[in-house]
């Protein structure tokens, strides 16, 4: 990342933190996915040490399912799904919304992967991720074997599965 990059992305940071905005240290290249369980969409307790610990594992964060970003962001991952997991890439979608918001969310738009319910922000807060409330900050984090091999700050909506795709031709 650039320094000019680094610079915005902390004043934002510094910004968002006089309005509401909880910032916890980010994490960088090379750390291991943090150690931080919780619940899917469907009530089932995931850990994401584990689960992320063998292969490529995406977690990215939204602010609220169902919501025209967050669609967006989910529906581009779930129409490349096929060719993300014959690359071996395992995708959880994290957010503050409950269980039954996850769910209803899977269901409308037929999202092939597991939807972290973050109410009490606790993955948001172990991946430093910023979120004002329960709405998190828009965010990628791509894990090879457990480690951090690629991140996008500030990831995209439509575009969100191409940037891992363009990720992984370098990886």
């Amino acid at each position: 990342m650039n320094t000019t990059k680094k610079t915005l992305i902390r004043v934002l940071t510094l910004a968002g933190s006089v309005a509401g905005v909880v910032h916890a240290a980010e994490i960088d290249l090379n750390a291991k996915i943090p150690t931080v369980q919780s619940v899917d969409q469907n009530g089932v307790v995931v850990d994401l040490a584990t689960e992320g610990a063998k292969g490529f594992t995406l977690v990215y964060f939204y602010p609220k399912a169902d919501t025209a970003g967050c669609t967006k962001q989910a529906c581009s991952l779930r129409d490349e799904f096929a060719t993300l997991s014959k690359k071996g890439v395992q995708v959880f979608g994290v957010s503050g919304d409950d269980v039954a918001a996850q769910k209803a969310f899977e269901l409308k738009y037929k999202l092939p992967f597991r939807l972290l319910a973050d109410t009490e922000k606790a993955v948001m807060d172990a991946f430093g991720v910023p979120h004002t409330g329960k709405f998190a900050s828009r965010q990628a984090f791509l894990f090879k074997d457990g480690t951090l091999v690629w991140r996008d700050l500030t990831a995209s909506t439509a575009e969100q599965a191409a940037d891992v795709l363009e990720a992984l031709k370098t990886l």
